[in-house]
């Protein structure tokens, strides 16, 4: 698995000298030097005074090094953190062409109606090949369709194909924009983002993020007036180039964020910005029709290893309900646990 240059920093020697071997180091060069133009011995055992100006002389070596790895504004425990980038972060590839028409085609079989999506996602995955790109530069999706109809379970089944970790921010629990860019110090609440947190963990610099429900995430402003709208603080991470050097909030550091792959959701456009659109240009989704309730419960039933006629009952009851759109991915995989239940019931003595 390759790895990119993920944080914008210098780390520090691991054999960096301390400050006590630097006072050593440079006490001892004194004493020769003075000795090589013929100080008497004498005069050149070292004052007080040369002892400060050795002791500042280390701290300035310090002082400086620490400027130059870019994280001389972090403490400590900050600094450990961000040590899981010393070499980089790796990014998941997609080798070959075929690979990709394999993805999409599992994706498609999984879920047809997705289709819109699913060749979007195609395309970019290909171009990224062709174009030697060490791992899929995916466009920023927003998929745009009735409830139910699986949204969120495609992005989980497109990281599982991508062999990446998928993060979900719910946006109706967390309206503003500090879940994904963070916060800066001085906030009660301050640290870093669900995203790149979940980087820090993973050590993947290209997971799966998925925003769901986006347009119900509404205004957020602090008492001071300012606006902390999910959907602005989203932007300069939708942006390959702006993204590439995003700086956190918290870190103060700059972050190469430029492999994620980013799904948002939403039933509509209704309430979402212009700036936001043109930087995610809606897939519109189609409801499912019984058809493909159909495959998924054959599929589902499949990988769950449940007896084909407890399959067909659960087909029984979505084909009683007149109106297919009333019935959800949610409502079929709610209907086949319980099914699942019953077979694996303990028996009573």
């Amino acid at each position: 698995m390759p790895r990119i240059k993920f944080a914008d920093v210098a780390f520090p020697d691991h054999n960096l000298p301390s400050a006590h071997d630097i006072e050593v180091r440079l006490r001892k060069f004194l004493d020769r030097f003075r000795e090589q133009i013929g100080s008497p011995k004498f005069d050149y055992a070292l004052s007080e005074a040369d002892r400060l100006k050795v002791r500042r002389r280390a701290a300035a070596y310090l002082s400086a090094v620490s400027r130059r790895s870019g994280m001389d504004h972090l403490d400590p425990k900050e600094r450990a953190r961000l040590e899981v980038f010393r070499n980089g972060a790796q990014i998941q590839p997609v080798e070959t062409e075929h690979r990709a028409d394999e993805i999409a085609s599992c994706l498609h079989t999984e879920m047809p109606w997705m289709a819109p999506a699913t060749e979007r996602l195609w395309h970019d995955m290909r171009a990224s090949v062709r174009n030697g790109d060490p791992a899929p530069l995916v466009r920023p999706m927003l998929l745009v369709g009735p409830p139910g109809i699986g949204k969120s379970h495609f992005a989980r089944l497109l990281g599982a194909q991508l062999t990446v970790p998928t993060t979900i921010i719910e946006a109706t629990g967390e309206p503003a924009s500090f879940v994904v860019t963070g916060s800066q110090k001085g906030w009660g609440s301050a640290g870093p983002g669900k995203v790149l947190e979940g980087i820090m963990a993973s050590q993947i610099a290209n997971p799966v993020v998925v925003v769901d429900e986006i347009e119900k995430a509404g205004p957020s402003v602090s008492t001071k007036g300012q606006s902390y709208d999910l959907s602005q603080g989203l932007l300069p991470l939708l942006e390959r180039l702006t993204a590439q050097s995003w700086s956190c909030p918290y870190y103060r550091v700059q972050f190469d964020m430029s492999w994620i792959t980013w799904i948002l959701t939403a039933n509509s456009v209704n309430g979402l910005p212009a700036p936001f659109l043109s930087r995610c240009p809606p897939i519109e989704l189609r409801a499912l029709t019984q058809e493909h309730l159909f495959g998924f419960a054959e599929r589902e039933g499949l990988r769950r290893d449940l007896p084909p006629d407890a399959v067909d009952t659960v087909k029984d009851v979505i084909m009683a309900i007149k109106t297919p759109h009333n019935v959800s991915l949610r409502s079929v995989i709610r209907m086949l646990d319980a099914v699942d239940q019953l077979m694996h019931r303990p028996a009573l003595h």
